[in-house]
């Protein structure tokens, strides 16, 4: 019998997110999916995966500000992965995978009738998108890496686990939020206290007794428990290849820990058709919130989401 999960916090963060819930895999986890837009057959959606322990908050403002760019009005599809967010954690019996993660969107696609979609996928969720390539490589026109490749960083994993600990086992409020400042400022120097603020709420939201309480399952923590800083861990080149059938974008940030410059660099030598772009001053997640992100973005999905009918 499957053990029952814990029950995920709320938060304010997602306010402005309102979800439905998609059953998805035989343990029906209730996958949180906010729909901006509407969904079409003469423009392809964008569907947006976040990170390893993140959620759909790190997208909010992507759709409106690439919509603000004339000749958009594109659909895009946010979506929270088992454990994470509004999305139920899995039951205790099974573990977290990229593998589930990928059948996880590619349940979403068939339960809100998407044929072909674009996926921007964030780190961890760069890699659910090439897997989900891998295997229905028809589903997927296109492809936006974000701090993502075949070589996971054991940097950032350790980093995720480390942060976790210290900031959960801070009791004063006071104390742990100057702790999740200084985290982030790591990531986003120079932001605004409010700034650090608002990315703070994204992972964690304070319970009644004051205490921060992360907006994703503390498993997934615990399956990180067997990674360590200077760990090199198995390149997985030929997910990579599954993208090699649609147009590509490769998005890295200058203070990245998930994506190393030379896995970029030969990213690009096996793609020198892709678009790419490299964003200064900042750490993962990207915010893509500048105009040149903006515009940049947009430029490719408009290139891409067309369906061919549009063209013709």
């Amino acid at each position: 019998m499957l053990k029952r999960a814990k029950t995920m916090p709320e938060s304010p963060i997602f306010s402005q997110l309102p979800v439905r819930m998609i059953t998805s895999g035989p343990a029906g986890v209730q996958v949180a999916v906010h729909v901006h837009g509407t969904l079409s057959d003469d423009i392809l959606p964008v569907i947006c995966i976040p990170g390893y322990v993140r959620n759909m908050a790190d997208f909010r403002h992507l759709p409106a500000a690439i919509n603000q760019v004339p000749g958009t009005g594109l659909a895009f599809v946010l979506v929270d992965l088992p454990g994470r967010g509004r999305s139920t954690p899995l039951p205790r019996d099974l573990a977290y995978s990229t593998l589930l993660d990928a059948d996880c969107v590619l349940d979403v696609l068939n339960a809100l009738d998407i044929g072909p979609a674009v996926l921007i996928g964030e780190g961890h969720g760069g890699q659910v998108a090439m897997l989900a390539a891998a295997r229905q490589p028809t589903r997927i026109a296109g492809t936006v890496l974000v701090d993502s490749g075949p070589v996971t960083d054991s940097r950032g994993l350790v980093r995720t686990r480390t942060n976790f600990r210290h900031i959960t086992d801070l009791r004063s409020p006071p104390a742990a939020r100057a702790a999740l400042h200084k985290m982030l400022s790591t990531d986003y120097p120079g932001e605004s206290e409010a700034r650090l603020d608002e990315l703070a709420e994204r992972l964690y939201v304070q319970n009644p007794r004051g205490r921060l309480e992360a907006l994703f399952d503390d498993r997934l923590i615990e399956q990180l428990e067997q990674f360590e800083f200077d760990d090199v861990l198995e390149p997985q080149w030929q997910l990579f290849s599954a993208l090699a059938h649609a147009p590509l974008m490769i998005v890295r940030t200058q203070l990245s820990d998930q994506l190393r410059r030379a896995t970029f660099d030969e990213m690009l030598r096996q793609r020198p058709d892709a678009a790419t772009l490299a964003i200064s001053g900042q750490g993962s997640p990207a915010l893509l919130d500048g105009a040149e992100e903006r515009d940049a973005l947009a430029q490719f999905l408009i290139e891409v989401c067309r369906s061919p009918s549009d063209e013709n």
